[in-house]
């Protein structure tokens, strides 16, 4: 299995202890985190660096740390991973991303999550991957329709991690199938 993908502009690669540092500072940026249920404290974020090696150790597969390849400077992570709570389209594998605030807006999303599509696909063999997220994030829901994923209303839930009133408990699901 390969541990790193290339694109036109990026590399998504394994975690690195240098990668804390920049990830507590994206994961604290009420920006990134506004379609979060709260903002991540250094000690979560490192739990959740420690979780995504973790995550490629058990499945082969997770979410990549993402820099830039003109400068390898870290802006995120983007990649596959298994969610962990009970769901009406569970079981199922999920790609997500989260990029630093200074690097939207230039496609990076679409681009790294193509290849993190096509890992998941062609390499890893996954029949479906899914994409979910509060209705009111579109710039999330825009990424998802520019990969070709679908949404159908039936599927949307609410998220059993998030308590009912929650202001984002409910969350619409996207889809996508090897085709």
């Amino acid at each position: 299995m390969r541990d790193e993908l290339k694109s036109e502009r990026l590399l998504l690669r394994p975690w690195r202890d240098s990668d804390r540092l920049p990830f507590r500072e994206l994961n604290a940026d009420r920006r990134v985190m506004e379609f979060m249920p709260e903002l991540v404290s250094a000690e979560a974020s490192d739990a959740l660096l420690n979780r995504a090696q973790e995550h490629f150790s058990r499945h082969g597969f997770g979410p990549f740390a993402v820099e830039l390849l003109d400068s390898s400077s870290f802006i995120g992570f983007i990649g596959l991973s298994v969610p962990a709570f009970d769901a009406h389209f569970m079981p199922a594998v999920e790609i997500g991303w989260r990029l630093a605030f200074e690097h939207w807006g230039k496609g990076l999303a679409s681009e790294g999550a193509r290849a993190a599509l096509g890992f998941g696909f062609n390499d890893v063999g996954l029949e479906q991957v899914v994409s979910f997220t509060a209705p009111a994030n579109l710039r999330s829901r825009r990424v998802m329709e520019k990969l070709g994923m679908t949404h159908d209303p039936h599927d949307d839930f609410d998220h059993p991690n998030l308590p009912e009133g929650h202001p984002l408990r409910r969350h619409v699901l996207y889809r996508m199938s090897n085709r």
